[in-house]
């Protein structure tokens, strides 16, 4: 079965409005590319035509990537009344015990994923260890530097 691939709806917009860029422009810009280092001649000393092959290599990749997320996506469900528990798409306010910092953070789905901008997955060991508990609640993280300890202070709907 395939992955299923949970995203918000403004990343869904996102992945469907870059898929329609490189089908409609891009797929043509590489096309006249490639039909432009033909025009110069020897193929196989012609750096022009290889450069052209590999980002139309990259394009078809970066395509057949879009069209598997677009064939396996769940829309993020927003509970504007449910803001006890720690869900898909919640912002959330932690308390590292450790360093006594509190730290935001957004759980969402792995395509969204920016850890250095505050957007865990819900597939990471933290987005895991934080999935389904609420206010007060410790949370015990084990991560490469080792275990991690947290309070979830606060959630809030995205």
């Amino acid at each position: 079965m395939a992955k299923e691939f949970k995203l918000s709806a403004e990343r869904l917009k996102e992945l469907q409005d870059e898929m329609i860029y490189l089908k409609t422009v891009r797929e043509k810009e590489v096309a006249n590319q490639i039909k432009e280092a033909r025009s110069f001649g020897d193929l196989s000393e012609n750096s022009e035509y290889d450069e052209a092959k590999n980002e139309q290599g990259k394009l078809y990749s970066r395509m057949a990537e879009l069209e598997n997320i677009l064939s396996n996506y769940v829309v993020i469900e927003e509970h504007n009344d449910d803001t006890d528990t720690v869900r898909l798409g919640c912002k959330i306010t932690v308390l590292d015990v450790e360093f006594q910092e509190k730290e935001s953070y957004q759980v969402v789905g792995s395509q969204e994923a920016d850890p250095m901008n505050g957007r865990i997955s819900e597939d990471s060991p933290f987005g895991k260890a934080l999935l389904g508990k609420s206010v007060g609640d410790d949370v015990t993280v084990e991560a490469p530097a080792g275990v991690l300890h947290y309070q979830i202070l606060d959630i809030q709907k995205a």
